[in-house]
């Protein structure tokens, strides 16, 4: 996660995104509505976006608390 960490404490306003995403445009335009200048990452064009992926996918299990219930699931914890 330090990869992630490092890039968003350079920015205010980071997107993460991928160049095949339709979303990502509309994320974009909400932002700029809201007079934000956002940085995006298209992890699909950068060196290490495959890493940054996996990294945010464990970062959004975590903030939605689900990533302790998987952990639990698939016998990995016993708390």
């Amino acid at each position: 996660m330090d990869a992630v960490n490092s890039m968003i404490q350079e920015k205010p306003v980071v997107i993460f995104s991928k160049s095949s995403c339709c979303m990502s445009h509309s994320i974009e335009s909400l932002m700029r509505g809201f007079g934000a200048n956002p940085t995006i990452y298209q992890l699909d064009q950068i060196p290490n976006g495959q890493q940054i992926e996996r990294e945010l996918v464990v970062m959004s299990l975590l903030v939605q608390n689900q990533l302790v219930p998987l952990l639990k699931q698939a016998g990995a914890i016993w708390i």
